[in-house]
């Protein structure tokens, strides 16, 4: 009777039923490399900052502090805007309701708005000219009256507009410093890669994504920075527009109180 034959050889552990094309397939996701200990491991914003040159860090520090800047000269000038509008609108309806100038200077008080000092410097002007109007006529007093309220309505305006250029600097700037990031990054990246003596995307992403960073910030301060000072300038010309409205209204006045001089007392309020 013969021996049993000898069992077969077992099958080799960690083998499988799948095709050999589909495991060489499946083999980079099950069997991932070991990942250089040398590359950088965090690719978040901040992780790419802390990784990033100094030159490249500085630009970003720069760009940020830029951002903060434009907020706040949005939060500030919105408000300053806003109290403006309203005490130029209170002074257009004094100057409305006036029926003439005595009574519109009374209505002013000790108010220091733009509108207020259009009124008492039409009325000294008034005042200062009156002992000649019978002998020089009242064309003269028009004139230096039109003059001191231009020179109230440019100081207020002047006034009104700054801060605004820092956010035209910011906006044409920005993206062009975010640029000169981004290309020292990438200087540093190719000086990496030849140094490295490889073109492994794994090596490179990282610099060229810190380089790009430095752009998309120099975007984020850019951008708010135009718009926010394209709504400022259409806000301001309004505001000019107010006191350019208020100014209209002293003339009127000046020359009402011109017509009537010699009928109605200007003492009378």
């Amino acid at each position: 009777m013969s021996a049993p034959s000898a069992p077969e050889a077992a099958e080799p552990a960690g083998s499988s039923i799948l095709p050999q094309a589909v495991q060489d397939a499946l083999s980079p996701m099950l069997n991932p490399p070991e990942r250089d200990p040398n590359l950088p491991h965090d690719l978040s914003p901040m992780g790419m900052f802390v990784a990033a040159d100094w030159v490249v860090k500085a630009v970003m520090i720069g760009l940020a502090f830029a951002s903060v800047v434009t907020w706040t000269v949005l939060v500030a000038k919105v408000l300053e805007l806003l109290g403006a509008m309203q005490r130029a609108q209170s002074g257009i309806r004094r100057v409305e309701a006036a029926a003439n100038l005595p009574s519109a200077l009374a209505s002013a008080g000790n108010r220091r708005d733009p509108v207020s000092r259009m009124i008492r410097a039409a009325a000294a002007e008034y005042d200062r000219s009156a002992p000649a109007l019978d002998q020089a006529g009242d064309s003269g007093v028009k004139e230096r009256v039109d003059s001191h309220l231009d020179r109230i309505e440019a100081i207020a305006g002047r006034r009104m507009s700054r801060g605004t250029g820092v956010l035209a600097t910011i906006g044409s700037t920005a993206p062009f410093v975010g640029l000169f990031g981004t290309v020292w990054g990438i200087m540093n990246s190719f000086i990496g890669i030849s140094q490295a003596q490889t073109t492994n995307l794994a090596v490179v992403a990282p610099g060229i994504a810190e380089a790009l960073l430095a752009t998309a910030i120099g975007l984020v301060a850019a951008i708010p920075a135009v718009v926010i000072y394209n709504v400022f300038a259409r806000a301001i010309t309004g505001y000019r527009l107010r006191l350019a409205n208020a100014a209209a209204g002293v003339k009127r006045l000046v020359s009402r109180d011109l017509d009537f001089r010699g009928t109605v007392s200007r003492t009378e309020v």
